[in-house]
């Protein structure tokens, strides 16, 4: 069977069978599964998810990553695990170029990382403290891109995401009567001034970042009751990792101040944080000539910078002499990335497949 069968194969199996963040146990076997049959030398974990092989010789690394866990969310009525961000395919594209990879001579080791949870922003950091990246001194990424961002058949070098992270927040007041707002301490006043409030954060305009509240709670089904109780989350999200931070800090700042305007408790806690992308301009550099020797200036498409994030980032914060880039594939994907209905052109999985062949081949005859 050709290379891109076994891609077509890859893809409709893992479609069929996503897995949520931290649960890809099905995913997991499959993959040394396949990888066993491919001959090729792999391990799991006993603690977590996921897959790590490799081929070829050498002291040099070169490691690729791809992300495997699947969404929740609802499709059709019915919450479900679904592969609405493409990890299906970057796992199959990723498949498709360790089998190609196989026939070439290649001029160093070439490491497979297939990462659980990169949708709970933390996933990357599991393969970095199991020694993934150890000894790598080029890494790279892969994933599908939409519509609005590059169309089918072109591939570009570098996707420059943004930072994120988020903020669940609980007020705590006195539940009071209706009839007598003075006896307690309405929790939905300081929440509505949070509302407003950050929408009045501003940094320079030259800068890409926003703080939106994305989940409110409040009450319950007693309409005569003013409810002392609110939990509320906030979705917050730069282009650079130095103007999240101040970002988290003026809203801290800006929420304890309401918090003791209003005479409430607010607990805050911030989570899932995903770092800005750092893009290696030596790892772009190959990308970007393996773009051009497989699929020639017509196909090749600039950095693209775009405000999603991806926790591939986390490898290069905590290894800043890493070398890393992730290579962005056109795949005419619409309505868009995590939507219920997500669907793309299959064609474009061979392409991303080739492109990562030539990049890592390409690299793997560099020197650091």
């Amino acid at each position: 069977m050709v290379v891109k069968e076994k891609i077509s194969q890859w893809f409709e199996h893992f479609h069929a069978h996503p897995e949520v963040s931290w649960k890809e146990v099905e995913t997991t076997a499959k993959l040394a599964e396949i990888l066993t049959d491919m001959g090729v030398k792999h391990h799991t974990f006993d603690d977590v998810t996921g897959v790590v092989a490799e081929i070829g010789e050498g002291e040099r690394v070169i490691a690729v990553r791809a992300d495997i866990d699947a969404l929740w969310q609802e499709v059709g009525g019915v919450y479900q695990a679904n592969h609405s961000c493409g990890h299906d395919a970057n796992i199959s594209m990723v498949l498709g170029a360790l089998s190609y990879l196989q026939q070439e001579q290649l001029g160093s080791r070439i490491r497979f990382i297939f990462q659980p949870a990169e949708e709970k922003g933390n996933g990357a950091n599991s393969m970095i403290e199991r020694g993934a990246v150890d000894g790598v001194s080029q890494l790279f990424g892969v994933h599908l891109r939409p519509q609005e961002e590059i169309p089918f058949g072109k591939v570009t070098p570098a996707i420059h995401h943004g930072a994120a992270v988020f903020l669940e927040g609980k007020i705590t007041g006195v539940d009071a009567h209706g009839a007598r707002p003075h006896q307690g301490n309405n929790a939905l006043d300081p929440l509505f001034a949070i509302a407003q409030f950050v929408k009045t954060i501003q940094f320079s305009p030259y800068e890409a970042y926003s703080a939106k509240l994305t989940k409110v709670q409040a009450g319950g089904d007693s309409l005569n009751i003013i409810p002392g109780t609110a939990t509320f989350a906030i979705d917050a999200r730069s282009q650079s990792n130095s103007v999240l931070n101040e970002l988290k800090e003026r809203i801290d700042e800006g929420i304890q101040a309401i918090g003791k305007l209003y005479g409430v408790d607010i607990d805050l806690v911030w989570s899932d944080y995903t770092p800005a992308a750092e893009v290696a301009e030596e790892a772009a550099v190959i990308a970007k000539e393996a773009i051009l020797e497989t699929v020639g200036e017509e196909g090749f498409a600039p950095a693209i910078i775009t405000s999603g994030s991806d926790d591939f980032h986390f490898y290069t914060i905590h290894r800043p002499e890493l070398q890393a880039a992730m290579i962005g594939v056109g795949a005419d994907l619409g309505p868009g990335l995590h939507h219920p209905d997500m669907t793309f052109n299959r064609e474009a999985l061979d392409i991303g497949a080739r492109v990562l062949t030539a990049t890592l081949k390409k690299a793997s005859y560099m020197e650091d």
